[in-house]
């Protein structure tokens, strides 16, 4: 994701590092203040890192993103963990990105546990009507962004097009789109450039240090999942296995990724509806930190529509919240500070930038999938799929066309795209709206 800030905006020399409770206080701020998606996310960082404390550079901070972007898992999250790293190692990662995740998570656990004792009214209805059609104007708005940013010529649009075509209609798996897409990006660098292209610029680091990192954080993220699996109910070591995998395919953010998961939660695994998945995506753009923690309010509610009658509900709930942050979270720990001392090294291989610009174009053809499903489901109460042969295609009935949520959701596409208010003011607002139909 291509931030605009200038090299002439922070200091060419980082400063003295503060020492790690002052920094610990300045991620707790940024973890509380962290809403608005990965580009403000990333745009916050940059400010109060590198503008206001000068802790990176601006080349140190824009290679870190450039890497962060070829990683599975949230990017701004990543961000963070580096720049703690950066500054105080390992110890410094771990407070970095764990305060980046926390207040968010934090908030979605208290806000699904309110869901599911009062989901069900009428107030609380209402409230979501509003929340859903937002966020559909939402996620059409990054589809925007991000094509404006990734199609800037034929080859690009191709590859969007074939990604949305092989995703709405053939229900090609995700993962298999974005691997096909990386490997496109990759051939088509190797076909076009010279010999010496992609020339390792930097001395290279002993490989046995790096398999010993990764081999400490992959036992770290990956043993207590397989205690999960041994000792666990079934649904957990589900969670567990599902959320694991989702966590290496994430590539291209969280929104690129809500089909496949929308997917194999209320599809496959019945865990959640998609009224309530869409719900679980509303509660995440509220609150702050990654947009990925809607998977927290997917684990919690399948654990808790898991629980045997007669058990406590609400630890069961608790219990798939906790499964799914370790599951999601923990490899980013891996991915950083294994992949950390490489930066310098990566950055000089265009090859790997070749790769993510494929991934990217796809990108936005995953987007558009997505934006679709979301649309069909908040305008519509009724969706059907045609099917025929490798075709599986939603088809909506006309007749459950829902004008509340499509007045909302015209509401929100002026507050957001034609007056260019903020997020949280937009949902706000909509919120409100879906209450006044209520009450009118």
């Amino acid at each position: 994701m291509t931030i605009g800030v200038s090299s002439a905006n922070g200091p060419s020399s980082p400063a003295t590092p503060p020492r790690l409770g002052q920094a610990a206080r300045v991620w707790w701020r940024i973890g509380l203040m962290s809403f608005g998606g990965p580009a403000a996310q990333i745009a916050l960082m940059h400010r109060m890192v590198v503008e206001e404390r000068g802790w990176l550079t601006e080349r140190q901070y824009l290679d870190a993103l450039s890497f962060c972007m070829l990683l599975p898992g949230p990017e701004a999250m990543q961000l963070a963990t580096y720049a703690g790293w950066r500054m105080h190692g390992v110890r410094g990662g771990l407070v970095a990105g764990g305060l980046f995740v926390g207040p968010g998570a934090v908030v979605i656990a208290c806000l699904a546990a309110l869901y599911v004792q009062f989901g069900d009214l009428a107030i609380t209805g209402a409230l979501f009507l509003g929340v859903k059609a937002a966020v559909l104007v939402i996620v059409i708005e990054a589809l925007l962004r991000v094509a404006r940013r990734a199609l800037n010529g034929a080859e690009p649009l191709v590859l969007a097009a074939l990604a949305f075509l092989s995703l709405f209609i053939f229900a090609v798996p995700y993962p298999l789109v974005v691997a096909a897409a990386a490997g496109w990006g990759a051939l088509r660098f190797r076909r076009e450039t010279s010999h010496d292209a992609g020339k390792e610029m930097m001395p290279p680091r002993p490989i046995v240090a790096t398999l010993r990192t990764a081999a400490l954080w992959f036992g770290w993220w990956i043993v207590p999942l397989i205690a999960v699996g041994l000792l666990a109910p079934p649904v957990f070591a589900e969670m567990a296995r599902f959320f694991s995998v989702l966590a290496t395919v994430t590539f291209g953010g969280a929104y690129a990724v809500l089909a496949y998961m929308t997917q194999e939660a209320v599809a496959t695994q019945g865990w959640l509806t998609t009224g309530e998945m869409l719900d679980a995506l509303g509660l995440a753009e509220t609150t702050p930190g990654p947009l990925i923690l809607v998977t927290e309010f997917v684990g919690f509610l399948a654990g808790h529509n898991a629980a045997p009658a007669g058990r406590a509900a609400l630890i069961w709930g608790l219990g798939g919240a906790l499964v799914t942050l370790w599951a999601t979270f923990a490899p980013c720990f891996l991915w950083i500070f294994a992949g950390a001392p490489w930066i310098d090294r990566i950055s000089a291989r265009p090859a790997l930038r070749a790769a993510l610009a494929g991934v990217t174009a796809a990108v936005v053809g995953v987007i558009a999938n997505l934006s679709l499903w979301f649309g069909l489901h908040v305008l519509f109460g009724a969706v059907g799929t045609f099917e025929a042969g490798p075709l599986q295609l939603a088809v909506p009935e006309l007749a459950s066309f829902d004008w509340r949520s499509g007045a909302i959701a015209l509401l929100a596409a002026l507050l957001l795209l034609r007056w260019h208010r903020s997020v949280p003011l937009t949902l706000a607002l909509c919120s409100a709206s879906g209450v006044a139909m209520l009450v009118l």
